[in-house]
Formats: structure tokens, C-alpha cells, sequence
């Protein structure tokens, strides 16, 4: 298993996200409403363009980013949801435990007191991997779970 650190995506720049999103399925996986292929201009005017969304790449033991999260603002500013999350897949296989741990350490970071997400539910590795990180499944709806995790 990979050793995986976050970086806070200051200053913005997403060109690590386009090498990283190159296929149309993995731009559709992050955000099916995104355009494919991925563009940088739309990512940054329309999907990462709150004045408090922050963003982070995954970085492997080589300083390299293998990934990419965004937490957003929810119900308050206590909130954070996560969004757009992406792990390449030579960073996969374990990866889960680590990328919650990132999430929660960025939002505590931001003065969150908990994170809430949604996952598809046939994606079942990303459930497994939320559920045993501590996140509780609130609801089901459209194929899709809620989850939430209060931060210690």
C-alpha cells in the first residue's frame, strides 16, 4: 500500500487534475455533469469556483499527485462536504483509509466539526472504505448514499 499525503491546492492549479483525469470515464466518475475531456477553465469557473471550496491532491512517497479531493462548505460552515473525489488507480488497493484520513485532517484544518459525502452505491470498495473509516450511512436515494463522520 501506497504511503499517501494531501497538499492544499494553493495556488490553484489544475493542470496535476488534467493529467490525472485523461479518460472520459474517470471525468465522468469525479463529476458526470463535467464536460469530457476534462477542462480546466469549466473546472475552475464552475465546479471549484466558491470562495471556500478548497481542494487537495494526493501526493505519493515521491511527491507525485495521484489524486485529488474537494471539500465544500454544507450545511454550515462547520460542514464539510466532500466532493470530486479521484485516486488513480496505481494508487488504489488501500488507498481508502489513507484518503479519509487526509479529508478529515483538511477539514478539521478548515474548523469543520463533520464531513458528509455521497457515494454511489455500486461502487462498493469507496463504501467499504468510508464505512470503515468511521462514516454512518444517514440515507439512500437515487443510488446513491449519504454519509456523515463527526471529527474528533
Amino acid at each position: 500500500m501506497a504511503d499517501l499525503s494531501a497538499r492544499h491546492n494553493i495556488p490553484f492549479d489544475l493542470a496535476p487534475l488534467a493529467r490525472l483525469l485523461t479518460d472520459d470515464t474517470d471525468v465522468a466518475l469525479v463529476n458526470p455533469n463535467a464536460k469530457q475531456p476534462f477542462d480546466p477553465l469549466e473546472w475552475q469557473e464552475k465546479w471549484l469556483n466558491e470562495p471556500d471550496d478548497a481542494s487537495y491532491y494526493l501526493l505519493d512517497e515521491q511527491g507525485h499527485e495521484v489524486g485529488f479531493f474537494a471539500l465544500r462548505v454544507g450545511i454550515g460552515p462547520e460542514v464539510r462536504h466532500l466532493t470530486y473525489v479521484f485516486v488513480a488507480e496505481e494508487a488504489r488497493g488501500g488507498a481508502g483509509a489513507q484518503l479519509a484520513a487526509e479529508v478529515e485532517a483538511a477539514a478539521h484544518e478548515l474548523g469543520a466539526l463533520s464531513v458528509t459525502l455521497k457515494v454511489e452505491l455500486d461502487n462498493e470498495a469507496a463504501l467499504n472504505a468510508y464505512r470503515a473509516a468511521g462514516f454512518e450511512e444517514l440515507a439512500r436515494r437515487g443510488g446513491m448514499a449519504t454519509m456523515r463522520r463527526d471529527l474528533d
